[in-house]
């Protein structure tokens, strides 16, 4: 078992056995989060889903209204003017076979991969290189599309794609331990009625079984899931 730094132990001592109300919680993941760099905030739900069926997976998209705090690079596999019309709405990647090249060889110097349709037939061929990293072009997650600048902007705003794993469980990143508590709500909020708008056909009984946030260096703390769902946005 990997050993316990004493700093660690010394945040767990501060989090009770008992699910927070969501502001209080990420307040709590904002205290503990003292490392040297600004931490990342995650967020993990546990969700009554078998993605093993397809009628219980879940895959979709979250726009955070505040962003996530960090920037991510985009590769957009496209043809002809696209390729340009890519790199001018702000692609860090952008090409055609060479690109798809690249990626077959290993070479996957980014974040997101986009691709526009007629693409999809090359980029399928790359499923076992992209699938292991979740990184697969996907049109209900918006990234098989042929509005390139939209979409390239979206992302670049703090839009991001989400699954659940095998075990029916989602793990998102909501932002920075700098944010303000009041946006960082916001962020979990938007994430949350994301996942409720696109339950699972499938999905029986409990559909949320547990909320936990987390910062990169800090111990989890468990969220009032109910609470979150009943918050009200002002606006």
């Amino acid at each position: 078992m990997p050993k316990i730094s004493k700093r660690f132990l010394a945040l767990s001592a501060k989090v009770e056995d008992r699910s927070y109300s969501p502001l209080e919680a990420i307040e709590l993941v904002q205290t503990n989060a003292n490392a040297k760099f600004d931490e990342t905030l995650e967020a993990h739900v546990r969700l009554g889903i078998d993605p093993k069926y397809t009628d219980q997976q879940l895959r979709t998209t979250v726009a955070l209204p505040h962003g996530t705090g960090q920037a991510i690079r985009i590769a957009v596999i496209a043809r002809g003017e696209a390729v340009a019309a890519a790199k001018a709405a702000g692609a860090d990647l952008a090409g055609d076979d060479d690109l798809v090249d690249q990626i077959a060889k290993g070479e996957m110097n980014f974040d997101l991969l986009i691709a526009t349709p007629d693409m999809m037939p090359k980029v399928a061929k790359l499923g076992r290189v992209l699938g292991p990293r979740g990184l697969m072009p996907n049109p209900k997650a918006g990234t098989v599309t042929t509005d390139l600048a939209g979409a390239i902007n979206e992302f670049k705003a703090g839009k991001l794609e989400f699954r659940a794993d095998r075990s029916g469980i989602v793990h998102v990143r909501f932002g920075k331990a700098s944010f303000t508590p009041a946006n960082l709500l916001e962020n979990l909020k938007a994430l949350q009625e994301t996942i409720d708008r696109n339950k699972p056909s499938g999905a029986k009984g409990r559909y949320w079984r547990s909320l936990y946030v987390t910062s990169t260096m800090g111990p989890s703390v468990e969220v009032d899931f109910s609470a979150l769902q009943d918050l009200k946005q002002e606006g």
